[in-house]
């Protein structure tokens, strides 16, 4: 018997507790406390929805309360959007008697998306402002909201009356079919929208949604200071019989004003270095392509130079230039010709540079790393053949020549050679270092003999961690400039590139890499 009065004791108490009315919670006295005093959502586009951002509301009492008025300052008419522990409220707007445990917390959650052209007499940016309200009053309280808004050219395909997405087709491949290209369209020098597609300038962004193609006989010029940013899955394509230029200047600030940026189309701190947020740019070109002054950063593959009509090979001049960040490889070319001074790349998910089925490559004073996050990626992976399946390749001789470059990264060898088939793998590495730290997996590799001149002539060989390490200031953060106590009195051979990456003279000991160091 006393078991069951226990029971319905217990059953009364329960019922009682989800019985307490509203009276049980007192008013906000405006006490309340925030993980910020202001909310800033970074920068965001015209009309390009920002990402969500948290604030998070206390109260540091021992009391239960109930907030009266939580919303938006400007109302109805904010751009700003939030919910308050996954409620929505007044259309994301405003919301009364939120209530709040002692020493609980609860959470709201802010977006915005704005339209530019809102704006009276806007210039290239605008700020946005509003406030989060709590209370009324002498007990209101309140949190910050700041947005950068800034204009930008929108290059996108089209849509025909059905709705269909525009699509080019870009040759005939070596079968005589043509090569289509979906969700893409042709940039135009007479766009009925963004005028001159074909020549983009510092004064506003670049947003390409799609893949963008530079149509035969057509030169696409990107003038020093340019911003171009890549949404999710997006490229740049170059067909064959057009042309690419992109003119970046030496900066002389770390604004980089003068430098050429690719990047995603995410500009939250969060996402400044993640890979893989946007495609390539893809040469099919044989003409004069030519880069300087280029930080291209964050894609899947970042130039990717693939023959695609018979005898066409892709060709390009990059000098100056830094690829960061990729998930696949920072550069892949196939039967390409490259020559490159003055280049950096790290950070890819296979190889900072690949040069596969022939072609010819030359890379002087370059900085080849790859400091991934996980082990088994390379500074360079060089052979002479195309995997078609498991069992099936392509060859196709290759030449490739390296002069007073470094191939370093977080994994054991800085350069990885194979060959196929029986055309030939011509490779000579001249005052360079390589790293190689082999425990006798590739003894007796006949790629890798070292001793060997007319291959590896003057080269130094980093088998260990004190032996020839760079030091470089930070390769996670792709800080490759020289350190103290490296390789700074190694001299390398003269040459005709006679300023570094950031235009110091290599006059006196002329140092390995892009970088010449500075004590």
């Amino acid at each position: 018997m006393q078991n069951i009065l226990k029971f319905i004791a217990l059953i009364a108490l329960l019922i009682f507790a989800s019985c307490r009315d509203d009276f049980d919670f007192e008013p906000s006295n405006g006490t309340l406390q925030f993980s910020k005093d202001t909310v800033y959502l970074d920068t965001v586009f015209t009309n390009i929805g920002s990402s969500t951002y948290t604030l998070k509301v206390y109260n540091r009492s021992d009391k239960d309360i109930k907030i009266p008025i939580l919303g938006l300052e400007k109302g109805q008419t904010s751009n700003y959007r939030i919910t308050v522990d996954g409620m929505t409220g007044n259309n994301n707007k405003s919301f009364e008697n939120i209530e709040l445990l002692a020493n609980d917390s609860l959470f709201i959650f802010i977006e915005t998306t704005i339209n530019y052209n809102d704006f009276a007499n806007p210039n290239s940016s605008y700020l946005y402002t509003d406030r989060i309200l709590f209370d009324a009053g002498a007990k209101q309280q309140d949190v910050d909201l700041v947005t950068l808004v800034q204009d930008a050219v929108f290059l996108y395909p089209q849509k025909d009356n059905q709705g269909n997405i525009e699509q080019v087709t870009l040759g005939l491949d070596a079968q005589g079919n043509p090569v289509t290209l979906e969700n893409a369209f042709e940039l135009s020098e007479t766009d009925p929208v963004n005028g001159n597609e074909l020549v983009w300038t510092k004064q506003k962004p670049y947003i390409i949604y799609g893949n963008a193609v530079v149509p035969t006989s057509k030169t696409l010029t990107v003038e020093k200071g340019a911003r171009v940013h890549f949404h999710s899955e997006s490229n740049l394509f170059v067909n064959v019989g057009a042309t690419l230029n992109i003119n970046g200047e030496l900066s002389t600030t770390d604004a980089l004003e003068n430098e050429v940026i690719f990047e995603g189309d995410r500009l939250e701190p969060g996402f400044a270095d993640v890979s893989g947020q946007w495609g390539a740019v893809v040469l099919f070109s044989g003409n004069a392509n030519a880069i300087n002054h280029l930080t291209l950063k964050n894609a899947v593959a970042g130039l990717v130079l693939q023959p695609i009509a018979t005898n066409v090979t892709p060709n390009v001049t990059i000098q100056n230039s830094q690829i960061y960040n990729c998930s696949n490889l920072g550069i892949l070319a196939r039967a390409s010709t490259i020559n490159a001074q003055n280049v950096v790349i790290n950070r890819a998910g296979q190889a900072a540079l690949a040069c596969t089925y022939g072609g010819t490559y030359n890379f002087t004073h370059c900085t080849l790393a790859n400091y991934w996050n996980r082990p088994n990626q390379f500074p360079l992976l060089l052979n002479n053949y195309l995997q078609v399946s498991q069992t099936q390749f392509d060859d196709s001789t290759t030449n490739a020549t390296f002069t007073n470059c470094i191939f370093y990264g977080s994994s054991n060898y800085g350069i990885s050679i194979d060959k196929k088939g029986t055309s030939n793998l011509n490779y000579y590495f001249n005052n360079c270092l390589i790293k190689f730290f082999d425990s006798g997996n590739l003894s007796g590799n006949t790629f890798y003999v070292f001793t060997d001149a007319s291959k590896y002539n003057n080269c130094k060989i980093a088998t260990t961690t004190n032996t020839f390490n760079p030091k470089f200031i930070d390769g996670y953060q792709n800080k490759l400039q020289l350190g103290v106590g490296g390789i700074e009195t190694i001299s390398g051979v003269s040459t005709t590139v006679m300023q570094d990456i950031l235009g110091i003279s290599r006059a006196g000991t002329i140092n390995l890499g892009a970088y010449q160091y500075v004590p």
